[in-house]
């Protein structure tokens, strides 16, 4: 397999209308053809969900989940498979690992690719993944179950994280529990002081799916053997000197990072069961070239200086007129990742990611969420501010933020009914009800923000769909 380096971008193209907000071109039609079903402001007209058909797969089937998009091109695709080969060459396509024990010896082809192949394969410039893509559970369900063979720490960052690879090549980013579900940050910590939840994690990816938006890598939870599956697999030599039995038995470890990874800080399990977030990795940078890019909105990591987006209330006009975000749908785009923050109270948004093959032309990868979901009695206003300021929105994405907002496809109804399909579901819910509701206020929150924009302009409008 020929894996190019890429770049990707969002599934629409758009247009602006009379008070800024963005309407695709490319689910222009599908708009128009759809005006009766969500009615001329967007709202949902459609009746009560079917007697025994859920609010989330009823949701999945609206029409605003299912706008036809353009075919993918062959350069809109982040990977090339390599053509056929000859039979007396395919032995250069089996993938052999330097320590076989544990790995599979296979030739993949189109019919036998391992579940995170063809989840790389079919990223494309527009989207992580298709809306209704069936490898999607055969991946999750894979990195639920599939046995471990080496577990390595991940170097960068300033809290613990493993890679852990599976038989089949697959490879998975590890975050452990280092806290229970319903304990709120401390509200004396500073945003980038605290600790990173791996069922944010999870709860993200589910989040950005049901947004529409498919810009999360697939991430699951599952109980790990702390010794079986870390300890006995690892690799690593600095991270397999840091496992230690707690006072009470439990077998712990803490690796090496620049802030939490001390004996005081340790990850523990009960007494070896722990739970994790694993979140399939993307194609190797070798391989499919990743760009980062510095927030517009980037808070000052400081505490006691302001950014200027803090004290410039026209902050957006200079950021408009400043490349990637003067042409293209880069703004709009960044205003989709402002609202899945907002919606899961996430501040730690420094930087995000694109794929360098796509060039501006792509979607925003929404990538390490693990700093989300840690209040729910309070909003933060402030990560909202780069949809004041700007008064821009995909029109798109206004349109499903309305559907989330009525009754039979509530957002904290589907985003309980999609968390509880997860494994750890079944060991708590992955988020407290007071996580859900927060969501539906922020949800109207987000809403209520739009409308003032509209608001501000004199005898504004929505033009047809």
């Amino acid at each position: 397999f020929i894996y190019p380096s890429c770049l990707t971008l969002t599934l629409f193209l758009s247009l602006s209308l009379s008070f800024s907000l963005v309407v695709p071109l490319s689910g222009k039609n599908a708009l128009l053809n759809m005006a009766a079903k969500v009615g001329r402001h967007g709202v949902s007209m459609a009746g009560p969900v079917e007697s025994g058909r859920s609010k989330l797969e009823a949701l999945f089937s609206h029409p605003l989940y299912n706008i036809p998009s353009p075919p993918v091109s062959e350069e809109d695709w982040l990977l090339k498979v390599k053509p056929k080969v000859k039979v007396s060459e395919r032995s250069s396509q089996i993938w052999v690992s330097d320590n076989q024990d544990g790995y599979e010896d296979t030739q993949w082809t189109g019919d036998n690719q391992p579940p995170w192949l063809r989840f790389h394969l079919n990223i494309s410039r527009w989207q992580l993944y298709a809306p209704h893509d069936p490898n999607i559970e055969p991946l999750l369900q894979q990195l639920a179950t599939h046995r471990v063979v080496s577990a390595v720490q991940k170097s960068g960052g300033t809290q613990l994280k493993l890679v852990m690879t599976f038989p089949n090549y697959g490879q998975a980013m590890l975050k452990p529990m280092k806290q229970e579900r319903d304990e709120e940050t401390n509200y004396n910590l500073y945003y980038f002081s605290d600790f990173e939840r791996h069922n944010a994690e999870i709860a993200a990816f589910h989040l950005d799916r049901i947004l529409g938006y498919r810009r999360i890598p697939p991430v699951v939870g599952r109980l790990v053997d702390v010794v079986k599956e870390i300890k006995d697999v690892t690799t690593d030599r600095k991270l397999a000197r840091t496992f230690f039995t707690s006072p009470v038995g439990n077998v712990c470890f803490y690796g090496l990072c620049s802030y939490y990874c001390s004996t005081e800080h340790a990850v523990c399990g009960r007494p070896t069961a722990l739970e994790v977030s694993l979140a399939v990795m993307l194609p190797d940078l070798s391989l499919a070239t990743r760009r980062t890019w510095r927030s517009p909105w980037r808070r000052s990591y400081s505490r006691s200086k302001l950014a200027k987006w803090e004290t410039d209330p026209d902050y957006c006009s200079a950021v408009k007129k400043t490349p990637p975000y003067d042409k293209g749908t880069r703004l709009v785009d960044f205003i989709d990742m402002v609202i899945l923050d907002f919606l899961m109270s996430n501040m730690d948004r420094h930087h995000y990611e694109t794929f360098e093959k796509f060039g501006n032309n792509t979607f925003l990868l929404h990538l390490d969420n693990g700093r989300a979901f840690g209040r729910h009695s309070k909003d933060e206003p402030s990560i909202l501010v780069p949809l004041e300021q700007c008064c821009r929105i995909r029109r798109s994405t206004w349109l499903r933020l309305r559907l989330l907002s009525q009754a039979q496809y509530q957002l904290s109804d589907v985003m309980r009914e999609s968390l509880s399909h997860d494994p750890l579901a079944s060991v708590a819910p992955l988020l407290s009800e007071p996580h859900l509701a927060a969501l539906d206020r922020r949800l109207a929150t987000v809403l209520q923000t739009v409308s003032r924009c509209q608001e501000r302009q004199t005898g504004v409008g929505l033009v047809p769909q």
